[in-house]
């Protein structure tokens, strides 16, 4: 029995997951998720880490292992490090073991992955860090808009007549939505605009990576927009690419969960070496 814990320092929320695993046997036994609001990313790790030791009942010394990803290299108390994308594949294949692609949509970009039946990533495509498919253009809409966050996917689906943004540059979609605004275009169709124009490129990048005929599990901090799920489902139709777009409740927490996860495996691989490490 190996208990481990993932932390997943995101750019708009922290993440952390802890796992008790012996074997096959694989049992999550507490989450806990925060979102950043100006706060210091690393003090929050450690509240968001010791708020899953309360819940399962844990001290830190009981744990063998603590996996960072994304921003938590610099976690003081990590024992190791994984990249986000080996961490979100693997997550993917945890929350969905049928999946054949991952699609991380996070505060600062997405990103398509192809992955095999073990979680490796196999090719990839990421979009541009100008571009207006993320998270964090999409908050700043809404913020302009009036809108909550968690209101984002349900006004999105009442759309009528939705209007794509045409500036692929976060700061020109901007523009395109303050002029949307002037013309009286309604929030809603706004909204589903700016997914389906996100969902376009994300969709090309899922075409890029190859996968074909089976699931694609969107992973990230947009993963439950359900406004934007669905546009990815239209647009893939749209674009012919065979693939089901699938979410998962639990979809936020893929990359903290493949850290977990891998943070076993690489646990027991120095176990069997005699080279155990020992988090702080």
């Amino acid at each position: 029995m190996t208990i481990t814990a993932g932390i997943d320092v995101g750019t708009g929320a922290v993440k952390g997951v802890i796992f008790d695993v012996d074997g096959d046997n694989v049992k999550w036994i507490a989450r806990e998720t925060q979102r950043v609001r100006q706060r210091d990313p690393l003090e929050l790790a450690g509240e968001v880490f010791d708020t899953c030791l309360q819940q399962a009942g844990l001290k830190r010394d009981d744990i063998a292992y603590v996996a960072t990803t994304g921003e938590g290299e610099t976690v003081p108390f990590h024992t190791g490090h994984f990249y986000s994308m080996t961490t979100h594949a693997r997550g993917a294949i945890y929350l969905e073991p049928k999946a054949r692609a991952a699609l991380d949509v996070g505060a600062l970009h997405g990103r398509a992955m192809q992955i095999d039946e073990r979680g490796k990533v196999l090719s990839y495509r990421m979009t541009s860090q100008c571009a207006s498919g993320s998270g964090q253009f999409l908050e700043n809409i809404a913020r302009y808009l009036g809108i909550a966050q968690e209101e984002i996917g349900e006004l999105s689906k009442q759309a009528d007549d939705p209007e794509k943004v045409s500036g692929i540059c976060a700061v020109l979609a901007e523009t395109d939505v303050i002029n949307m605004v002037s013309r009286g275009i309604t929030a809603s169709n706004i909204l589903k605009g700016i997914h389906l124009s996100m969902a376009g490129r994300l969709a090309r990048l899922l075409k890029t990576t190859g996968p074909g005929g089976e699931i694609a599990l969107v992973t990230g901090g947009l993963a439950l927009d359900s406004g934007l799920v669905e546009a990815l489902k239209e647009e893939t139709v749209a674009q012919k690419i065979n693939l089901q777009v699938r979410t998962h409740p639990d979809a936020i927490y893929a990359g903290a969960i493949g850290a977990s996860l891998w943070g076993a495996f690489r646990y027991e691989k120095l176990a069997h070496l005699g080279q155990l490490p020992k988090a702080s």
